[in-house]
């Protein structure tokens, strides 16, 4: 293990409004709470951060939470010290003046480019690979990914069995879920819905109410809500707000802080999810999953979306994984998924089975934070 005197600098510019951060966020707890290390998270945007941490001070330019020593990126850069180990994440630009401080180190830093997670095949390839030099300091790809040979996917000490132990008490689950004002009715499915907007949504709603099993859909604040209370024929959604049609009812939950939308990942029996952060934490959930992939210019997203899909419904039969495959193209082209959703329930039992195996597959890889240390550690 590195010295505890390491420091680490991870550099945030929130794009996305809660992906960039939650990762960056969760790999800063991490790094320290497991591996010992001083980490400064830099982050450009903190009212972004308070949502999924309340306790942060919007306006102090430097403040300690969980361990993390959490730094405003201001727009006129101050002198300081480059840390050991430095960490951009998803590519950003870090500021010229703190990548000149890097260069007159006496040891240069390690210097990495987070970048985001992909299933596509070059992944494995560019992993570790020099990218940019800045004078006397080299830039290093480093990719999480679901394969050998990537730094895998950020995974708590323990979560695994945290969250099996959690989806075995019905006691706890139900509690947490009444801390959140919700009412489970024992024979209803429940549904969690965090998405961009999508025209597709309307489609799986109609069918959702029309349907035999009663559905209880909980969306978190979020783009989605919009496209909710069109259907729902209302001018907008607050939170709280409880709308039953037919075999459908509607809850709108607040934001809520990273480890309570685990758990509540962790209750309900299909997750549908957006970007990086909910994406991977819904993986870890060993539920039937769907994901509203980021849109890209040119379409390239698509290329990481069957990427993915290739990976995930290996495991499946035909029938099941055309399913599947169906289900998310379509929803993350923004076309009706109601046919699509019918025909996934008709595997249901087999889309269990294989949620739970990748995620117990994917467990078996070393974590990202740990796959970072090791990294380093190698390097020096």
């Amino acid at each position: 293990m590195p010295s505890l005197n390491t420091r680490w600098d991870i550099f945030c510019t929130v794009v996305d409004n809660y992906g960039d951060i939650g990762v960056t966020w969760r790999l800063a707890r991490q790094l320290v709470a497991e591996h010992s290390l001083a980490v400064r998270l830099w982050v450009d945007d903190l009212r972004a951060f308070e949502r999924i941490c309340p306790e942060i001070d919007i306006n102090a330019a430097q403040q300690w939470q969980q361990g993390v020593e959490v730094r405003h990126w201001p727009s006129e850069w101050l002198p300081i010290d480059a840390a050991d180990v430095v960490i951009a994440a998803f590519a950003c630009q870090l500021p010229s003046a703190y990548m000149d401080v890097m260069a007159e180190r006496e040891k240069p830093p390690l210097w990495l480019n987070l970048d985001y997670l992909s299933a596509e095949d070059w992944v494995t390839g560019c992993h570790g690979l020099p990218s940019v030099k800045y004078k006397s300091v080299q830039k290093i790809f480093f990719f999480p990914g679901f394969r050998p040979g990537t730094g895998g996917l950020l995974r708590e000490r323990g979560l695994l069995e945290q969250r099996r132990k959690f989806q075995r008490d019905a006691q706890a689950q139900r509690q947490f879920l009444q801390g959140l004002g919700i009412e489970r009715a024992p024979d209803a499915q429940l549904i969690s819905l965090f998405a961009y907007e999508n025209a597709g949504l309307a489609s799986w709603l109609d069918v959702l109410a029309a349907g035999a099993t009663p559905t209880h859909l909980l969306v978190p604040e979020g783009r989605i809500l919009g496209d909710v209370a069109r259907w729902l024929g209302v001018e907008s959604l607050a939170v709280g707000a409880i709308d039953v049609r037919q075999a459908l009812t509607v809850q709108v939950l607040p934001f809520i802080r990273q480890d309570q939308y685990d758990h509540l990942l962790w209750c309900c029996d299909f997750n549908a999810v957006r970007g990086e952060d909910s994406f991977v934490r819904a993986q870890w959930a060993g539920r039937p999953m769907l994901w509203h992939i980021y849109q890209q210019d040119e379409d390239i997203h698509l290329d990481k979306l069957d990427a993915f899909l290739a990976l995930y419904t290996k495991g499946l039969s035909p029938a099941a994984a055309h399913a599947m495959n169906g289900l998310w193209q379509a929803w993350s082209a923004g076309q009706p998924i109601g046919d699509q959703w019918l025909s996934a329930r008709k595997h249901w039992p087999e889309l269990q089975e294989n949620a739970e195996a990748w995620c117990l597959e994917q467990g078996l890889q070393a974590d990202l934070a740990a796959a970072l240390v090791q990294f380093y550690l190698n390097w020096i």
